[in-house]
Order: C-alpha cells, then structure tokens, then sequence
C-alpha cells in the first residue's frame, strides 16, 4: 500500500510541476467571454458549391492570402515569402505563363488593395503599411516603429478621398503566434484610417476580438471589419445621422471570418477560413485553462481544416451565397474577391489560387 501511495503522490507531483511549466510559459492573460450561440442557421449549411473552383499558379508559392486586380488589368497576389506575383487573365482563366514577381516586400503581404493612382497599398504583417508604385517602388506609410501599439495589421481598403482603411488584429500577438489572441479573448484588435496627405492615422474603432478584414460600404458612407474571433462583422457608418455610431452588421456566423470585399454593387464577399473552435468555445467562462493552453507552442493550438468556406452577404447583411466544400479542392479560403464575372480566392495555406465562376444567388 505504502509504495502504491508512492507511485501515486510521484505522478501527482509531476503534474502539478507540468501544470507550473504551462503557467509559467504561457503568454496568454486569458478572460471570460461569450461565445456566439450555437443554434443552427440553414443560410451555414454545408454543401458542395465550391468543389468546381478551378485551380492555377500550382507551386507557384505557398499562401495567396489576397488577390486584387491592378488598373492595368492584371490580377496580383502576395505570398509567405513577401513576394508579390502579378499574372494575367483572359476569359476567367490565368495564363499560367504570365506570372512573374513584381515585388518582395521583405515582409508577410495580407490584405492589398489599389489607390486611385495605382499604387498598390499592401497590409504587411512584418511591415506594416506599404505603398507599391507602378514601378515597384516600396514606400512604407506606417511602420511599426512608429506606433508601438501598432502590432499586426492585416488588412486594407482604399477610400474614394484617398483614406487608407486598415485594420490591427491585436495589440498582444503578432502572426507567428495569433492563435494565442484567439484564446485569449481579450479583444484589442482595432479598426484605423491612415492620411496620405499628411501621413496621419487615427484609431476609429477598438476593443475588436481580432479585427480582421476591412471593407468600404456604398459610398463609403460606412465601413465594416471582420471579428475573426467574435465570428461577427462589425460596421462604422461615416456619414449621414449616424456618423460616428458602430452597430452589427451581422453575427453568428458558423465560421471565423477572415477577409472582406465589396464588389462595388450589391455584395460583399466574406472568406471564412475555418469554423469556430468548439473547444475554445468550450473554455470560454474558464481563463485558467486557457491560460494553460497558452503554454503549448502555438503551432501545436492552430486548427487544420479541408473546409471551404465562403459567404456572400447583401447591403443589409442577409446572407445571399453559402459556397462550401469539403473535398479539400480548395480550403482555409482568406479572401474572395469578385471581378468580371467570377470569384477568385486565395487561401492561408493552398499553394495555388482557386477561381469560380459567379453562382446564382442561394
């Protein structure tokens, strides 16, 4: 009985020891949060309306996060290695020889968009702010030496007057460790605008729960941001009586949405990358858990999904595309964005981008 005690007082030592390890690591300062109900909404049910997308750029590189047409009709999208690649399009279809660099940027390009006087402004991870000439020419608008607070920005658009609208995922983590904001919960992710004119930005919106993609609404009388970990799309109107006001513009999402676009008319296209974590969601009234997770190295917390995802939601929120698979064609989908016709989509992990035809509303 005595050495059983033993055996039994040595297992529960070493994990109380185990437990100390992970809250000493652990970066995370975990809180209690609500997770989104979990009620079923037929606008999420699976189906298999992306298993056409047709694939190009095979190896090309790995994790075309976003894909954005230039004024000069080609199409550009940015890689893990700070590349950019630019490749034309004809009927819908790549020309699989045009492809060729157009920059690196040294960094981790996410979000792009153009200005009016097609440079290409480029949410870097490792950056920060980009502005890319015609030429190739690397200016950096807002670095993050500049604004300490500044720690991940992810995505932009572009106003009519020339105001850069973008995105800080957190003030905690960056992207090597995001996971952790994630479980975290504590929601410092931000909602910013930058001046050209006089190099200025402004934080609009905080207190985001990992504040993803961003888009102008019509008019850019408002503009939307993704809360990845709310599994919500949050709304700033900018003009009119409610200027300066923020509501939902929709929430309950099956998924974590990831990037946003508006295709200049009566959609906006919301890529989501993976459902929500039912474990995450599981813990959230449990911080100290949590906090042990943190422990654990990040990449061993990042879920692994064969899901594709993709919404299309109308001027008022409703949902009016559900495109889904999960045959693995093409999955982890960060951005979908809609020109001429057809949707194309990057991804955070396909080492290829995916294109389909525009569907019929659901």
């Amino acid at each position: 009985m005595g050495s059983w005690f033993r055996v039994v007082a040595i297992i529960a030592l070493l994990g109380f020891v185990g437990v100390l390890a992970l809250y000493a690591r652990s970066p995370i300062q975990a809180v209690a949060f609500e997770a989104p109900s979990g009620a079923v909404n037929k606008a999420f049910s699976a189906n298999e309306k992306l298993a056409a997308v047709r694939t190009y750029l095979q190896r090309v590189g790995t994790g075309p996060e976003d894909i954005v047409k230039g004024p000069d009709g080609d199409y550009y999208t940015g890689y893990q290695d700070g590349r950019i690649v630019r490749f034309s399009v004809r009927d819908g279809q790549v020309l699989e020889d045009s492809s060729r660099e157009f920059v690196n940027t040294g960094g981790r390009p996410l979000g792009m968009q153009f200005d009016a006087a097609g440079n290409l402004i480029v949410a870097d991870a490792f950056k920060g702010l980009l502005s890319v000439s015609p030429a190739g020419e690397i200016q950096t608008l807002l670095d993050y030496a500049d604004d300490p607070s500044l720690r991940f920005i992810d995505d932009v658009d572009v106003a009519a007057d020339g105001t850069i609208w973008f995105s800080d995922v957190s003030s905690r983590f960056g992207l090597h460790d995001y996971i952790y904001d994630l479980i975290e919960a504590s929601a410092t992710g931000r909602l910013l605008s930058y001046s050209p004119s006089n190099g200025e930005h402004k934080v609009h919106l905080s207190g985001l729960y990992f504040a993803n993609g961003v888009s102008l609404g019509p008019d850019d009388s408002w503009v939307l941001v993704n809360e990845t970990g709310a599994s919500r799309v949050s709304r700033l109107w900018l003009t009119g009586p409610k200027a300066g006001t923020q509501d939902v513009f929709i929430d309950g999402l099956s998924g974590m949405p990831d990037n946003i676009s508006f295709n200049g008319s009566d959609t906006f296209w919301v890529a989501i990358p993976a459902l929500r974590s039912r474990e995450i969601d599981a813990l959230a009234s449990y911080p100290l858990l949590r906090k042990l997770l943190g422990g654990l190295p990040a990449d061993l917390l990042v879920p692994t999904s064969k899901l594709g995802f993709v919404l299309g939601l109308g001027l008022d929120g409703t949902v009016k595309f559900n495109l889904q698979s999960e045959t693995g064609v093409y999955h982890t989908i960060t951005s979908v964005n809609e020109y001429d016709g057809h949707l194309w989509l990057g991804s955070l992990a396909m080492p290829s981008i995916a294109v389909l035809p525009l569907p019929s509303v659901n």
